[in-house]
């Protein structure tokens, strides 16, 4: 058989190259004869020699050198096939179902099993899954978890067509099969180094004291000092326990610095700090609350610091005593249990009121927008700006497009009344026709661009303008010109009344203007009955004297007899969840207004005894509205921003889309237990 094997190429050239070298004597020798007989002879005889021993030679070796050549391939086949096994990268082949038909030893240890031949990879590695195998790519990179380590897969596809080529078992036309490679990068030790790099990243922060002025005057002046010193060393204390660095800015202001790794365990403790400020008290009345705003994961320390000067500026904005930790794709809020403190100066007010006087004074055309589904604190808020405007000799419109029921009534008086142009009130898309490059858009009772009545506004207006008392959430009008968001205000109707008295003494509220805005207040405080101040009552004392009747706003907000029994069915149906949380559903659909019902069964349920928090779910227009109300307990704002919604701490809400009545309640349910056990309630 041996000497059957046929030889070719290099070697074969090499093998025959002494029989060339005999021809080419032969030739010369020829030449030789022609030119000397006995030379001739002489190199005859040696070639004839020559010839002898090189064909023997040939003859001998042949079988010898092809012997070796098969011993060389096969020892190299069983050294590759050795290198392949003992190769220390994880390496398997699987079938196109995932099925591993070989492995080498690293693999086998990687998975602590000596045979994994014909087992599944997904049943080995689950997050392999048979959907992410190369089917239909040629080669497929995956990051796992396996054990212990953290492994890089990466598979790819090795056709079988060519193997099958003049294959007298198989048939290559049309044979597509294939083979799968995989491999495994063990990347543990980089991920670990990677994340303690980022563990020691800079993280900054800053502490602001929201009632520091108030704080200090509760409590003896010759005491005042040692109070700063408790508070200055509780919260150094605090710091320097998370190895950071404390520095007082002003006196009621600090920076902080610490490492990533700290604020992980500040999230576990959920930034407890909140609370162990409230211990120190002196005899001081009023305890002391504190704002933490840190920004981190930014590409360099300024941009964390500007994320820190952002995420406190949110905790202010939505009322301080809590802390919010900001990155470049998050917010995340903590704390925010406590009620605001009213500010008794009204200096802000008036800041505002000639700020808002310039802004109006220097435009032709003021336009008023609140948010969608308007109701009554809304359109009173757009009224009493409009008041402002038209006392200004601005031309003014109130941009309404939808309304509750409710609003009805009052919406009818402006449109009958012959004192009012008929242009007073536009919807969306006349607004968008009528601004101009001098127009002003002043956006009332919603700071959420996406729930305006008409969003587009915000991006067509160059000059725009904020009134809103609702707390802050992370999406926020940006780039106003003035922004007066204040979420110890009961209503943004309380706000416009405070504006209107430093505006000028020349103006004069009508008594269908003043009606509107006291509803309002009326209506967000439940009767005067949650989140009053004294602050709320003087600005529906000055609305009194400009006209607005209480009974006549009474008798505009009456029930009928469906809505009353709608409310009773609410409050009866109602479960109390946990012993302290009052949930039920407002599904009468014959009424106008099946929202606001929802929101007075809401009030009514926090009328039981043990009640900490109510919450009534409504569907209108093919969406889930979802009424939280509260005394003092529970701040209801945080629980419906984790629905999506937000609102105040004792009012708040939220909508779910293609939601039924018992899906709504399973998730009321799961998202208070969840907040129960992470402390967050």
């Amino acid at each position: 058989m041996k000497n059957r094997v046929k030889l070719r190429g290099k070697f074969r050239t090499y093998l025959y190259t002494s029989l060339y070298l005999g021809i080419l004597l032969l030739l010369i020798d020829i030449a030789i004869f022609i030119m000397d007989f006995s030379a001739g002879f002489i190199l005859a005889c040696f070639l004839l020699f020559y010839f002898l021993i090189t064909i023997l030679a040939f003859f001998h070796s042949k079988p010898i050198i092809i012997n070796e050549l098969i011993s060389f391939a096969t020892q190299y086949g069983q050294i590759q096939k050795k290198l392949l096994k003992d190769l220390d990268i994880p390496h398997a082949l699987l079938d196109e179902t995932g099925r591993i038909i070989w492995s080498n030893t690293a693999f086998e240890h990687c998975i602590h099993k000596d045979k994994g031949r014909h087992k599944s990879i997904t049943s080995l590695m689950p997050s392999i899954t048979r959907e992410k195998l190369p089917i239909e790519v040629e080669e497929v990179e995956l990051n796992i978890g396996f054990g212990d380590k953290d492994y890089v897969a990466r598979m790819k596809r090795i056709s079988l067509e060519e193997l099958v080529v003049d294959s007298e078992i198989v048939e290559d036309e049309d044979y597509e099969d294939y083979l799968i490679a995989l491999y495994l990068y063990d990347e543990t030790a980089l991920k670990i180094a990677l994340q303690e790099v980022d563990d020691q990243s800079l993280a900054v922060g800053l502490i602001y004291l929201d009632n520091y002025d108030e704080a200090l005057e509760s409590v003896e002046e010759v005491r005042r000092s040692l109070l700063i010193a408790l508070i200055d060393r509780k919260v150094n204390k605090y710091i320097a326990s998370l190895d950071g660095i404390c520095k007082k800015m002003e006196k009621d202001k600090y920076l902080i610095i610490m490492r990533k790794k700290t604020i992980a365990h500040l999230q576990e403790n959920r930034f407890d700090l909140l609370e162990e400020v409230k211990t120190v008290n002196i005899g001081n009345e009023m305890a002391v609350t504190l704002s933490i705003g840190v920004g981190l994961d930014g590409l360099s320390y300024t941009q964390n610091y500007e994320f820190a000067r952002n995420a406190i500026d949110l905790a202010l904005g939505r009322g301080g005593d809590q802390a919010v930790l900001k990155t470049p794709h998050d917010t995340i809020y903590y704390g925010g249990k406590s009620q605001q403190v009213e500010k008794n100066t009204r200096v802000k007010a008036r800041v505002k009121a000639q700020a808002l006087k310039e802004i109006i004074s220097g435009k032709d055309k003021v336009i008023v927008m609140g948010h969608r589904n308007a109701d009554i604190d809304s359109f009173g808020a757009a009224v009493g700006i409009a008041r402002i405007a038209v006392s200004l000799g601005k031309k003014v419109h109130i941009v309404l497009s939808d309304c509750m029921a409710s609003l009805r009534p009052f919406i009818d008086m402006f449109r009958n009344s012959s004192e009012y142009d008929d242009d007073f009130i536009i919807n969306s898309q006349q607004a968008v026709e009528m601004v101009g490059n001098n127009a002003v858009l002043v956006v009332v009772d919603v700071n959420k661009p996406s729930i305006t009545d008409c969003p587009e506004l915000l991006r067509l207006c160059k000059s725009i303008v904020v009134f809103d008392h609702h707390r802050q959430g992370t999406e926020v009008i940006e780039n106003a010109t003035l922004s007066y968001v204040e979420g110890y205000a009961s209503s943004t109707c309380e706000m416009v009344s405070e504006i209107l008295q430093y505006i000028g003494e020349n103006i004069k509220i009508k008594s269908m203007e003043a009606d509107c805005m006291y509803s309002g207040i009326m209506i967000d405080t439940d009767n005067f009955m949650t989140k009053t101040g004294v602050r709320t009552f003087e600005a529906a004392a000055f609305l009194r004297r400009n006209g607005a009747d209480v009974m006549r706003v009474r008798k505009l907000f009456r029930e009928d007899a469906m809505e009353y029994k709608a409310k009773a069915d609410a409050v009866s149906q109602a479960e109390i969840y946990r012993n302290a949380y009052a949930i039920s559903v407002c599904s009468n659909d014959e009424i106008k207004s099946p929202t606001v019902v929802g929101a007075q069964a809401a009030n009514e349920l926090l009328n039981i005894k043990g009640i900490k928090a109510s919450f009534v779910l409504t569907e209108y227009q093919g969406m889930l509205y979802v009424s939280a109300r509260s005394i003092d307990e529970v701040n209801v704002q945080i629980i419906m921003e984790r629905l999506g919604g937000g609102g105040h701490i004792n009012t708040a809400g939220c909508q779910m889309e293609d939601t039924s009545f018992v899906e709504g309640i399973s998730i009321m349910k799961r998202t208070l237990d969840e907040m129960l056990e992470e402390g967050a309630i």
